[in-house]
């Protein structure tokens, strides 16, 4: 295979490899009843005029399956962040003690395990567009090499390698999401 195709694989590639990341990041986003630090993520707090993510000013803390504690380093942040969680809309109500902000988790209902596994699904569905959406647009790059006069069965074996990887990561989504419907439905 020349260097150009090799080329064009190996960007096929790192570019799937992307898209499985930022579904992994999306799925650790969707909460599955337990408490986790990652909820907070994409939480700013103005701090003294500066967005701040929570963890940069408080200690985050898991203190049991369902409970969230929230230390910040300076007291007078306590509202502040309060007012953050609150107009961050994670649909969690922070409990404030004057020391600690506190965040419970609710139970999940039934009704709302499957609106889970539902926006789970729709995480990994957009991954699959964009890995098909890659295979693609690299397919097109071969065939234009083809076209400029690459052989016929070179360009045909770098499309069955593009290939190959697309199916490598979509079945990867898949496996992706299986576990994370396991998660999310697990009572």
């Amino acid at each position: 295979m020349s260097e150009e195709l090799k080329k064009i694989s190996t960007d096929a590639e790192n570019g799937m490899k992307k898209a499985i990341n930022h579904l992994e990041i999306e799925l650790s986003k969707i909460r599955a009843g337990k408490a986790s630090p990652s909820i907070l993520e994409g939480v700013n707090v103005d701090y003294y005029g500066t967005p701040t993510p929570i963890s940069q000013i408080a200690n985050v803390q898991v203190l049991d399956a369902r409970t969230i504690s929230i230390q910040p380093w300076e007291k007078n942040m306590l509202p502040l962040i309060e007012r953050a969680i609150m107009g961050a809309n994670i649909g969690i109500t922070p409990q404030n003690d004057g020391v600690n902000i506190r965040l419970f988790m609710p139970p999940l209902t039934e009704e709302r395990r499957k609106e889970m596994v539902k926006k789970a699904g729709g995480e990994g569905e957009q991954s699959k567009v964009a890995i098909r959406n890659i295979r693609r647009d690299h397919i097109e790059q071969v065939k234009k090499l083809q076209k400029d006069g690459m052989s016929e069965d070179i360009c045909k074996g770098a499309e069955d390698t593009i290939q190959g990887l697309t199916d490598k990561h979509i079945a990867l989504v898949e496996k992706h999401l299986e576990a994370k419907e396991k998660e999310i439905m697990t009572v």
